[in-house]
C-alpha cells in the first residue's frame, strides 16, 4: 500500500481534493493497483512556521 506524504502551506480544500485525486490516479496508472490501496497524507504548516533562505515564509 503506497503512502504519499505532502508537506505544504495551507491550501483550499478544493485544491487538495484535486491533488489527492491526481496522485491516486498516478499510482493506479503506474503500479496497476486499486485506488483503495493508495493513501495520501497532507500536513499543512502555517507560513509563520516555515522558512526558506533564512526567512520565514510569512515575512516574504
Amino acid at each position: 500500500m503506497p503512502v504519499v506524504t505532502i508537506l505544504q502551506g495551507p491550501r483550499d480544500v478544493e485544491l487538495k481534493r484535486d491533488l489527492v485525486a491526481r496522485i491516486t490516479d498516478a499510482f493506479v496508472d503506474a503500479y496497476k493497483i486499486p485506488a483503495e490501496t493508495v493513501q495520501v497524507w497532507i500536513t499543512e504548516t502555517p507560513a509563520d512556521s516555515w522558512a526558506a533562505a533564512g526567512k520565514l515564509i510569512a515575512d516574504s
